[in-house]
């Protein structure tokens, strides 16, 4: 394509209000729906706990917090972990039953879940990554995906799951 012609384009495309498609290859999302934060773990302030130390006690809450993210298709959803956590997002119709805890990576200082039947994203490996992190996943089909704790006596015991809802 010629430089005029793709100028042409271009002054064609702005006018039509497609110019971030055209450029990107993909279409660009805005507004509330386009992301969406979810806490994955929390450090607790009660009682006080300085960080600064070399050794951080483990005070974190085995929580995700909201218990439902929702997004249109194509928004992404960014997990802020805090702690000893590893994220692990299951495929449209998954059930918190319908994973299989006995699939496991041996610790220490844990076993870590394994299941890889309908899993979509496995997050960095906990054990080799900083406590504090983020992790931003893309969603691009409608659907409700579980997202779990891999850490398993997270998930066994604490029941840390929560579900991401993406919209049309």
């Amino acid at each position: 394509m010629d430089h005029s012609t793709r100028r042409k384009l271009l002054i064609a495309a702005a006018a039509t209000g497609t110019t971030a498609k055209l450029l990107s290859g993909h279409e660009t999302l805005s507004g509330p729906l386009a992301n969406a934060t979810v806490t994955f773990g929390e450090w607790r302030t009660d009682p006080p706990l300085d960080r600064f130390q070399p050794f951080t006690p483990p005070t974190n809450h085995h929580h995700i917090l909201p218990n439902e993210a929702t997004v249109k298709a194509g928004g992404a959803v960014n997990f802020v972990i805090s702690g000893f956590h590893l994220l692990l997002i299951y495929d449209h119709g998954t059930r918190p039953e319908n994973i299989d805890t006995s699939k496991q990576i041996p610790g220490p200082p844990v076993p870590l879940i394994d299941d890889p039947n309908r899993r979509i994203y496995r997050g960095l490996d906990p054990r080799s990554q900083p406590l504090d992190r983020l992790e931003a996943v893309h969603f691009p089909k409608v659907g409700m995906y579980l997202v779990i704790c891999g850490v398993l006596p997270h998930f066994v015991t604490d029941h840390m799951f929560s579900w991401v809802r993406v919209l049309p």
